[in-house]
């Protein structure tokens, strides 16, 4: 079993999060690089594939979405999962008693689970820093403004152990069995 673990990461959290989980599935004996969706340029020679990118405002980033579209023919015919990682802080709702991971749910994330019939879908806390060099204009505007930069809470808010498990739910997936 060789399984791709590609991401779209614009600050690092998400690779470290794809890092993550390939990690986790070669401790379950299963062969997982971890790649960015920029460096693949097919799918051949993969089995299965985890596909995870970082959200803003709503939305996976672009290359991620463009990859699964462009590959929809040969992810269809593998088992795929999907990720985002975006929303920053600990807590299980937001003000308005939402659930925050499923508000934070990209707005494409259910088409392109269903154009390639993903086995699921999962949304982890993210990180963030203020002193990191903003990229784009959502993120340059947020510098700019004391008060919406002030509102975003810092620090590295990604759940180890439910990556892990998450990661290990996968792995059992893909093992036979009698292999168990």
């Amino acid at each position: 079993m060789n399984v791709l673990v590609a991401y779209a990461s614009r600050h690092g959290a998400t690779q470290g999060i794809a890092e993550r989980i390939a990690e986790t599935l070669r401790e379950a004996g299963i062969d997982a690089r971890a790649r960015s969706v920029e460096s693949v340029p097919d799918l051949e020679g993969y089995d299965a594939c985890v596909i995870g990118a970082a959200a803003y405002m709503f939305h996976w980033l672009k290359e991620a979405a463009s990859f699964v579209r462009h590959h929809r023919a040969a992810l269809g015919s593998m088992p795929v999962w999907l990720f985002s990682s975006g929303p920053l802080g600990t807590e299980p709702t937001n003000e308005k008693g939402q659930d925050q991971k499923l508000a934070a749910i990209p707005r494409e994330l259910p088409e392109l689970a269903d154009l390639v019939a993903a086995r699921g879908y999962r949304v982890f806390f993210g990180a963030y820093t203020h002193d990191r060099k903003p990229i784009g204009l959502a993120e340059r505007f947020m510098t700019l403004m004391p008060a919406s930069r002030d509102a975003l809470p810092e620090g590295d808010f990604r759940d180890w152990p439910e990556i892990d498990a998450w990661a290990r739910e996968i792995a059992a997936a893909l093992t036979p069995v009698g292999a168990r």
